[in-house]
């Protein structure tokens, strides 16, 4: 029979314990893990002493073989290793039934890593992936990076998944219920079916390892062949089945050193358990920090289905669409139009690329960002609570009547103080008379030049009609009222001959009489374009749109005199207008309205309208507050009391206002537009100055249609009556009543 060389338990464990190692090629496991390795080795050195054992069994059979086994076991321990092995694959070909199972596949592993056995390195030796050294792996909890690689550049933490990722990765995944995550190597292990089944075991109290008996018999590893007695005789001392007295007082020093507070422990950090799954990244937990409050760069907008290469056919502008955008300012216009491309290899690059992304550098680095309280607020709290329309009847809502006869847009009307009659002049040099209540027309005349604008005179004792018509103005008599009158109106409506000037200069005006209407002329040097009477019906002014000085006058029809007291203006004047009770005089031009005080000869405020280009204004009859109509359809309401800004801006109309009126008495202004729409407000001024004027908008006025993209050209109130007239680019007159 060939004996063995014996060999020793240390030598056994040790080779077994290495190969363990090596077998972890370079990474670790986790705790769980590494206890389950730690006790397959436990089982391994068990079943090598139970081959021990029957090697010592063979031996006692042959007493011849002990001087061989002297010689083996006192031999180098270099041999031991390669002793190790050999016996390793001994136990491979004799191992017993019971753990065949487990050893068969220890020995491929054992196979697999033999080159490995030379070397006898320990497990510090092998590289990490995890660089951050004997350091708490708390200091790197907030850091975006965990330790540094041999350049010298930070190892980025990997992304973790959410609660609601990892569920939906554990519904598609069956071994996802086998993934760890390793905190300190920063990577999810997976575990294999014979680290799950040690796991199992440990949880129910068994050995790790199916193959190991936690009773096996006692081996007494002793060599007691030629040995008189033991290595020590001496019996165990007391101290060892006593509980240590030192260890007590020691105890004791802690509790109370504890209960004074001389020691005191770090209080753990309490982690929520819920979090809000949709809050933004100014209420996550890695971005707060101490001292200043994180706030987040405002995210850019994100792509439509507009930027695509190929998209919808509903997305991609027609060519009117494309040509409009010409026409409206730039902060309107849409910075990108969206186009149809066959593939991606066709898109051409996009040329405001390096400007948008130049832009998102500056607001991400030079805009300054504050925090702001957020108040949740019903939006409809913030709405004021406006009276019911049928408190507010009456106001005009529908079309009553219409005035036909003019064959050019109707650019001007004007209505009687009495409320009996209306004139009209349109682009078709006409100048027509109507009667109210049954349209009727009763006077026309043709002046040969389109009128641009009309006015009757605020006296019901003096019936006549100032008309502007190219660079003249007309006063003409309408032949209403009685004899006396009318010899009045005669005698008013007659000029003399006048001088020339003495210093030779042209007359500002010159007054003529114009024997074909039996009227007076006053010939201007440019073109009129408004004319207001005073509310004593002596005096009217003038509006001439040029940056002259001549551009306000003021005349006097019974001494058929013109001054001139506005030398200097700012700006191209658009319309002058008298104060309803005082003798406080309106000048606006495009941009601003500037109030003059005729008695004192000064200017008394100036209001600022903010908006593109002034076209109407109207003066409430109380003289306090003023409507003003722009060019970009909106509308402002001034307080004179209040401020020179305006105390309301109502965007009403998509164009042009072309006039804007208040009622005599009843609370009640309007407004027209090119849209052929005209607006109707109430409009309540309360005498109060503490309470601020009520302004509801009513009804919108629809009939007249478009002619040469022009609607409504004008629109006046009934000096009694809540009516409404309107004056259209269709040359027809409509009234609107309740």
């Amino acid at each position: 029979m060939i004996l063995k060389p014996r060999v020793s338990s240390y030598a056994l464990t040790r080779a077994r314990s290495r190969r363990e190692r090596e077998s972890c090629s370079g990474y670790r496991r986790t705790s769980m893990v590494a206890a389950a390795a730690a006790a397959t080795a436990m089982g391994k050195s068990q079943r090598s002493s139970k081959n021990s054992d029957r090697l010592e069994q063979e031996i006692a059979e042959n007493p011849a073989a002990n001087e061989d086994v002297e010689e083996a076991s006192g031999g180098d321990e270099e041999s031991q290793p390669s002793d190790a092995a050999s016996l390793s694959e001994d136990e491979g070909s004799q191992g017993s039934p019971v753990d065949s199972e487990e050893e068969n596949g220890d020995v491929s592993d054992d196979e697999d890593h033999r080159s490995g056995e030379e070397s006898d390195s320990s497990e510090e030796e092998v590289p990490s992936r995890n660089t951050i050294g004997d350091v708490p792996l708390e200091w790197y909890k907030d850091e975006e990076h965990i330790g540094y690689d041999v350049a010298g550049k930070k190892i980025k933490k990997q992304a973790r998944k959410d609660r609601i990722e990892s569920f939906l990765a554990g519904v598609d995944d069956a071994k996802n219920w086998r993934k760890i995550y390793d905190e300190y190597n920063d990577e999810e292990v997976e575990l294999t079916k014979e680290e799950v089944k040690i796991i199992g075991r440990m949880l129910k109290g068994k050995t790790p390892h199916a193959g190991v008996d936690p009773y096996a018999p006692y081996v007494d590893w002793f060599v007691w062949d030629d040995k008189g007695h033991p290595l020590s005789n001496a019996p165990e001392p007391k101290r060892r089945f006593v509980p240590s007295k030192w260890e007590q007082k020691k105890v004791v020093q802690y509790v109370r050193a504890i209960r004074k507070g001389l020691i005191k422990f770090d209080k753990p950090k309490e982690e929520p358990r819920v979090y809000l799954l949709w809050g933004d990244d100014s209420s996550a937990a890695e971005n707060k920090r101490d001292g200043l409050s994180y706030i987040p760069a405002p995210k850019p907008k994100l792509a439509g289905h507009e930027e695509s290469y190929n998209p919808s056919v509903e997305y991609i502008p027609t060519q009117e669409e494309i040509n409009s955008y010409q026409l409206m300012y730039e902060e309107d216009r849409p910075k990108f139009i969206p186009r149809r491309f066959e593939s991606l290899r066709s898109v051409p690059a996009y040329e405001k690329a390096l400007k948008e992304n130049f832009d998102r550098c500056l607001d991400l680095y030079l805009c300054p960002r504050t925090r702001k309280k957020r108040i949740n607020i019903d939006p409809e709290s913030l709405k004021p609570k406006l009276p019911s329309r049928k408190d507010l009847r009456p106001y005009p809502r529908t079309c009553y009547l219409e005035y036909r006869g003019h064959t050019g847009p109707v650019k001007t009307i004007s209505i009687d103080v009495s409320g009996q009659w209306m004139a009209s002049g349109s682009s078709d040099g006409t100048v027509r008379v109507w009667e109210i209540e049954t349209s009727r027309c009763l006077r026309v005349w043709n002046v040969g030049e389109a009128i641009k604008h009309i006015s009757w005179n605020p006296l019901p004792e003096l019936p006549v009609l100032a008309i502007s018509a190219g660079h003249d103005v007309l006063i003409l008599d309408t032949g209403l009222g009685n004899a006396e009158e009318q010899a009045r109106i005669k005698e008013l409506l007659h000029v003399e001959e006048s001088k020339p000037e003495e210093d030779g200069s042209t007359p500002v005006v010159s007054w003529v009489q114009d024997d074909k209407y039996d009227c007076i002329r006053l010939k201007h040097l440019k073109a009129v374009t408004t004319v207001e009477w005073h509310r004593k019906g002596d005096y009217f002014t003038t509006v001439v749109p040029s940056g002259d000085s001549r551009a306000i006058l003021i005349h006097q029809l019974s001494k058929k005199h013109t001054q001139n007291p506005f030398k200097k203006l700012h700006g191209l004047p658009v319309s002058a207008v008298f104060h309803p009770t005082r003798s406080i005089f309106f000048i606006s031009t495009k941009k601003n309205i500037r109030v003059y005080d005729l008695l004192k000869q000064k200017l008394v405020k100036k209001l600022e309208t903010g908006v593109r280009e002034i076209s109407s204004i109207a003066i409430h009859p109380g003289g306090d507050n003023v409507i003003v109509g722009s060019k970009d359809g909106k509308m402002c309401w001034f307080d004179m009391d209040l401020s020179s800004k305006s105390y309301k801006t109502l965007k009403t109309h998509p164009k042009d206002i072309t006039n804007v009126a208040f009622h005599r008495s009843y609370p009640l202004f309007a407004s027209c537009s090119d849209d052929c729409t005209a607006y109707v407000f109430h409009g309540m001024v309360y005498s109060d100055l503490n309470q601020n004027p009520l302004i509801v908008p009513l009804e919108i006025l629809r009939g007249h249609t478009s002619s040469d993209g022009r609607g409504v050209l004008d629109c006046k109130f009934h000096p009694r009556q809540p009516w409404l007239f309107t004056a259209g680019a269709d040359s027809i007159i409509k009234l609107y009543c309740h």
